[in-house]
């Protein structure tokens, strides 16, 4: 990441041994914005909380486990990327837990902020194919639809809310004008 866009992944650190997240989130410090959750609770109320575009979250930790979070965030509709990041050895039964990357401690500050990154991008791109989508749903019914149509339609309105928030996440996660550019200048639709 350049220093332009590093700080627009929003990154949590969630690992019941203070020192541990302190650690991961000091070599995160600086390269993309950072905080740290020292429990599975606190973990679920800052994402409610805050955006939260990516969780290292540690599946070994008394009370609510990290494999316990995860399947919370899955139910709550999460749609960020889960990275675990733990001391517990992988078994079989990793094949059915929605995470999208797994790293066993310890982990180098190099590798940590690559997997951050490589999360991010994937994450943007994600988000980009979802704005695309609701945008071009937008445009051509704006094109199709008189004005006084399309404003009276609730699904309208929720789609071009929808494509807002999307494209601003896109924006955050994604310096790349030129795809945002491309996009727009697709006719899609009688002008």
């Amino acid at each position: 990441m350049s220093g332009n866009d590093s700080a627009a992944v929003r990154t949590l650190v969630v690992d019941d041994e203070q020192e541990v997240a302190d650690a991961y989130a000091l070599r995160l410090r600086g390269y993309c914005d950072v905080e740290t959750a020292y429990s599975g609770e606190a973990a679920l109320s800052a994402v409610a909380e805050t955006s939260v575009d990516i969780v290292l979250l540690d599946r070994h930790m008394p009370g609510m486990s990290g494999d316990d979070v995860l399947s919370e965030l899955v139910e709550r509709g999460y749609d960020g990327r889960v990275v675990m990041v733990t001391a517990v050895d992988p078994g079989i039964e990793v094949l059915d837990m929605p995470f999208d990357d797994y790293l066993c401690k310890p982990v180098d500050r190099e590798d940590v902020r690559a997997v951050v990154d490589q999360q991010r991008r994937i994450l943007a791109y994600e988000t980009l194919g979802k704005y695309f989508s609701a945008e071009a749903k937008r445009a051509v019914l704006e094109t199709e639809l008189t004005s006084e149509k399309h404003r009276e339609h609730e699904r309208f309105v929720e789609v071009v809310e929808r494509a807002e928030r999307l494209e601003a996440k896109a924006r955050r996660l994604l310096a790349d004008e030129d795809i945002f550019a491309q996009f727009d200048e697709i006719n899609r639709g009688e002008m």
